[in-house]
């Protein structure tokens, strides 16, 4: 017996808006029902001690620590700016 039947695939597909044939509605039901019998192979597992997990892998922050530092002197941040006043950028107007 199928876990899912063609006329949940073509609701599916219709709110997905799909056009599908009859024959892609029954081959995709096989599909979609062979995708659940793997799916609940996984509830045979034994998890009782398993703890809960955010990710499969073992991921650890890597960034450093937020240290204060100084900044460019201006004079060096102004050296390659095409126009400057007053320790701003001046960039041509684009409002009137």
């Amino acid at each position: 017996m199928s876990r899912i039947s063609i006329e949940q695939v073509k609701h599916v597909a219709h709110l997905a808006r799909l056009a599908i044939t009859e024959e892609e509605a029954t081959m995709f039901a096989k599909q979609l029902d062979a995708i659940i019998t793997f799916a609940e192979q996984l509830n045979e597992l034994d998890t009782e001690n398993v703890p809960p997990t955010s990710h499969v892998l073992n991921m650890k922050n890597v960034m450093r620590e937020d240290v204060p530092t100084a900044g460019l002197p201006l004079e060096d941040v102004f050296k390659n700016a095409p126009d400057h006043q007053d320790g701003q950028f001046r960039v041509p107007a684009i409002l009137e």
